[in-house]
């Protein structure tokens, strides 16, 4: 399965508790899955302009179980630049975007 998801939080300032409640969800799941190398859950601040961000949360297509849960909507795989890894192995980004150059 390829298939990205995509969970919009909400104003960054607000979307603090959201994140921790996916992540406390994550945890458990990523553990029982052997803390596989591609499931992650990655996090974006989106500003566009406006004064204030809206914060994204992107589960990799390993993450779906999690997002399901929180009823993530399906999406195209994010670009890397600009995301925060929230839950995962550090060493996903090779894995999950080995074309691209994290910066």
């Amino acid at each position: 399965m390829l298939t990205w998801f995509s969970k919009t939080l909400g104003d960054g300032m607000m979307a603090y508790e959201s994140i921790q409640q996916i992540e406390e969800v994550f945890k458990p799941l990523y553990e029982a899955a052997g803390e596989p190398v591609d499931m992650a859950l990655f996090t974006r601040h989106d500003s566009e302009g406006r004064l204030h961000c809206e914060v994204t949360a992107y589960f990799s297509p390993a993450a779906a179980k999690v997002a399901r849960i929180f009823d993530a909507e399906p999406c195209e795989r994010p670009l890397p630049r600009g995301l925060d890894l929230i839950a995962g192995d550090p060493h996903c980004w090779s894995v999950i975007f080995p074309e691209d150059k994290v910066l």
